[in-house]
């Protein structure tokens, strides 16, 4: 594969990735809660969705299913688990690690450990030339849904009331809460979003890299890279290192598999080097 076949192949990556950081970052410069099972949601929504479409519903549905699934498991976990602890930040980090744990192996005691796969919409199939490079149209139809949800997000983060609140609680979690609005209920609806992208992301996934055991700790580096490079709490940090992890991922197990990690993490020091806080973010400590 040449240089451009492995940047679109980033790019529809950095879209999957996008959708999983986008809660992430959120989650995380918002509550200050470290969602260790974050990339588990994306697995169980990959599970969840494909078990959907082998029962005759389809594709895009699923994927609507699968998010709202997940969304809700994950504003379980939030209130009967995290939501008491929220200040505590050890406490939710360990109790995101557990639920990790918890969801690998229940995923795997229901679909067992073989891989399950799931064919893109049939309207998606095939491949389409770009430069002269022949790609499958499920990856430009991805990286087409990252840009729409990336610019719906953007939108509903600064041109709408929960948006404005959302980044004051980024800002000032304090004066937000003292302003009379309801952080708790706040927090339930940012994390029960930011579970249900992860979901979508999962099935979206599907076609490219399948559900598998093990598939969320595979991303985790992944997504814990995007967050750090983009900056805590940033939308445009997440999209942003989303773009640039992806494609230089890609390119690392493409042209440098043994330096697959050093190709990733190599620049992210040198960024962190230059900027602690991240492309986007502010300087702030998570404890």
């Amino acid at each position: 594969m040449d240089i451009i076949t492995n940047i679109i192949g980033g790019l529809a990556n950095a879209s999957l990735l996008f959708l999983v950081a986008a809660g992430f970052t959120q989650i995380l410069g918002l509550m200050k809660i470290i969602n260790a099972a974050q990339t588990s949601f994306y697995l169980i929504g990959a599970y969840v969705g494909i078990t959907l479409i082998g029962r005759g519903i389809e594709f895009w549905l699923s994927a609507l299913l699968s998010a709202v699934a997940v969304g809700i498991l994950g504003s379980i976990i939030y209130h009967l688990f995290l939501r008491k602890n929220r200040m505590d930040h050890v406490t939710t980090l360990f109790v995101t690690i557990g639920f990790s744990i918890i969801l690998g192996d229940g995923s795997l005691a229901i679909w067992g450990g073989d891989p399950r796969t799931v064919a893109a919409p049939h309207i998606l199939e095939g491949s389409v030339s770009i430069l002269g490079n022949v790609v499958p149209i499920y990856w430009v139809a991805l990286i087409l849904i990252g840009a729409l949800v990336a610019i719906v997000l953007f939108i509903i983060e600064r041109h709408s009331v929960i948006g404005a609140i959302v980044r004051a609680g980024v800002d000032d979690g304090e004066m937000v809460s003292g302003l009379g609005i309801n952080i708790n209920r706040l927090f339930l609806i940012v994390f029960g979003f930011g579970s249900a992208l992860a979901g979508l992301a999962g099935l979206l996934g599907g076609p490219i890299a399948g559900a598998y055991p093990g598939l969320d700790l595979e991303l985790i580096p992944l997504a814990f890279t995007v967050v750090i490079l983009g900056g805590m709490g940033s939308l445009m940090g997440a999209l942003v290192g989303s773009i640039i992890i992806g494609i230089v991922n890609n390119l690392g197990i493409a042209f440098f598999p043994q330096l697959a990690y050093f190709t990733i993490f190599g620049p992210v020091v040198i960024i962190l080097a230059l900027k602690p806080e991240g492309l986007f973010g502010r300087r702030e400590r998570i404890v």
